[in-house]
């Protein structure tokens, strides 16, 4: 661990599992927790209200976003207000359209300038960086998730596009750029390198973590030895 004293990234877990989440808090390493529908199903979560507040008394004082599922505006609206009577650590994901491909700009403007606290996801190119800049508050802390990870999936470098968007978001003291869907570790430079306020980090990376700035050559080792016997355990013979 004492590889991530190199970086000044805010790393978030991103996960759904109670017990995971309790551990990350009391280890410190993670400054914050982000999760969503799809991880909350993944992870057996069969009443979203019951496991958000059980979240937030086990971890009161760390940001958590929790995401509306709605599919129109005003859905969204009345989830975004509910949940952000849960804690006062809590920021609310609202994806930048919804399924039909309809901006959700008008509702984040709304909520954000009346003081809510929104985590934006689901942003995927410049242009919605662009509008979300305009939209979001000066005066209230919001968080931009550009899902860095699912712009590579393309086939297109993502750093370009998170540099252009700190720049972009820089004149908003107010706001957070998030790399968001990360693959693997080196993600984590990347992020700091384009300017990034913060990192999601699943469970099963998170878990690589410790495998920062080690040495290569003892990597190399252990390499050599987990092949060595696994071959060993399964009999194998030339």
């Amino acid at each position: 661990m004492s590889g991530l004293s190199q970086f000044k990234i805010k790393l978030y877990a991103d996960g759904a599992n109670l017990q995971d989440m309790i551990e990350e808090y009391e280890n410190g390493i993670v400054s914050g927790f982000t999760t969503n529908p799809t991880l909350m199903k993944k992870a057996g979560v069969k009443n979203y209200a019951e496991f958000a507040k059980a979240a937030i008394n086990a971890i009161p004082d760390l940001p958590i976003s929790f995401e509306v599922f709605s599919d129109d505006l005003f859905g969204m609206e009345c989830e975004a207000r509910k949940i952000a009577n849960w804690g006062k650590n809590i920021y609310i994901k609202i994806p930048v359209t919804n399924t039909k491909g309809e901006s959700t700009v008008p509702l984040i403007m709304k909520l954000s300038h009346e003081g809510l606290k929104l985590n934006v996801t689901a942003i995927l190119t410049l242009d919605q960086v662009k509008t979300i800049a305009v939209a979001i508050s000066k005066d209230t802390s919001s968080i931009v998730s550009v899902f860095a990870g699912r712009i590579a999936d393309t086939g297109r470098d993502p750093m370009p596009i998170m540099r252009e968007s700190a720049k972009i978001l820089k004149s908003n003291p107010k706001v957070e750029l998030l790399w968001a869907s990360t693959r693997e570790i080196l993600n984590i430079s990347q992020a700091e390198l384009c300017g990034c306020h913060i990192i999601t980090i699943p469970n099963d990376i998170l878990k690589k973590v410790p495998q920062v700035g080690k040495d290569l050559d003892l990597v190399s080792i252990e390499t050599v030895k987990d092949f060595y016997t696994d071959a060993q355990n399964a009999g194998y013979r030339i």
